[in-house]
């Protein structure tokens, strides 16, 4: 399926089924929030390959996810909290600059991936960890449905949550085999310990 949506460039990565808080402050994201909020549309969340989060459009991956308010909130300090929950995965076609800065891409949206269910013994360790950091980091972590036993879901939540390089979570999002991108995180994660 294809779709017109607009672009929010992060040095981050969403990935589907995670959440992300924002704060949003440059009148083109608070825009775009107002318009997606009215629409009940998304906008897409897409990591800077080349420039920054403020300022001109900067040049981003071609790999993405769909982003929809999850949660908003007029914050004290002025500006606009908001929680974005993750959706399906795209891939941009095409993209432009509109005059207010805010960049629009047209974008293939990519089929969900096959639930692929695995073991709880040999995945334990693995599950304990996402669970407890969850926890820790409480709402709205803590209240993601959780589904310990799928291996995109953990590979997902493994990747967004331990400390490795947002160039490797890019990577990590752009997979497309579950059981690849489980076995491939796992593998750095202990190979760094």
């Amino acid at each position: 399926m294809k779709m017109k949506i607009p672009l929010f460039p992060l040095n981050s990565v969403l990935f589907p089924g995670g959440v992300l808080p924002l704060r949003i402050f440059e009148s083109r994201y608070v825009d775009m929030v107002s318009r997606c909020m009215k629409q009940q549309s998304p906008f897409g969340i897409v990591m800077i390959k080349n420039g920054k989060e403020v300022g001109d459009a900067p040049e981003v991956y071609e790999y993405g996810t769909l982003a929809d308010i999850h949660y908003f909130e007029q914050l004290d300090n002025g500006l606009l909290g908001i929680t974005a929950r993750g959706g399906q995965r795209f891939h941009i076609q095409d993209s432009w600059v509109e005059a207010n800065q805010q960049l629009m891409a047209d974008v293939t949206l990519l089929k969900d991936e096959p639930r692929l269910v695995v073991s709880a013994d040999e995945y334990q360790p693995w599950t304990e960890l996402v669970a407890e950091i969850l926890q820790q980091l409480g709402p709205p972590y803590s209240l993601l449905p959780c589904e310990y036993d799928n291996a995109t879901w953990l590979g997902h939540r493994l990747a967004e949550l331990l400390p490795i390089e947002k160039e490797l979570k890019q990577l990590f999002l752009q997979m497309h085999e579950p059981q690849q991108r489980l076995e491939r995180i796992i593998a750095l994660l202990s190979s760094a310990r």
